[in-house]
């Protein structure tokens, strides 16, 4: 399965995340800060980078442009809320949270994984 980088601020659902994702046999290291998330990339080569709703929309832009930089072959799907909207418009996928069904995480970070070598964006 696939190597997975998620990012946040909330630890429950850093934790609810990873949990999910573990389950579908995927790895998956969390980052709750710029630091932490640089430090994990520049030990690991991920697949994929989950950047959180809960972040800022300032902060998520640098979070992005930390990932394309240092984790450039991961592909990127932003959480985000509803009412908010998407501010990753470069991002690789998409997922409004919270779902009905937290399978839709797990499925998202297949299709991407799946999609990795194709270099076509989701949406």
């Amino acid at each position: 399965m696939a190597l997975v980088l998620c990012t946040g601020i909330d630890l429950d659902l850093l934790e609810t995340r990873r949990l999910i994702l573990e389950r579908e046999g995927h790895r998956v290291v969390t980052a709750t800060n710029e630091k932490a998330a640089t430090d994990a990339c520049n030990q690991q080569s991920f697949d994929v980078a989950v950047i959180g709703q809960m972040i800022s929309p300032r902060v998520k832009l640098r979070v992005f442009a930390l990932i394309r930089e240092v984790c450039s072959s991961a592909r990127i799907l932003e959480l985000y809320a509803p009412h908010m909207g998407r501010t990753l418009e470069e991002a690789d996928s998409w997922l409004a949270v919270p779902t009905d069904d937290p399978q839709e995480l797990a499925d998202c970070v297949a299709a991407l994984v799946a999609d990795k070598t194709a270099g076509q964006p989701q949406s």
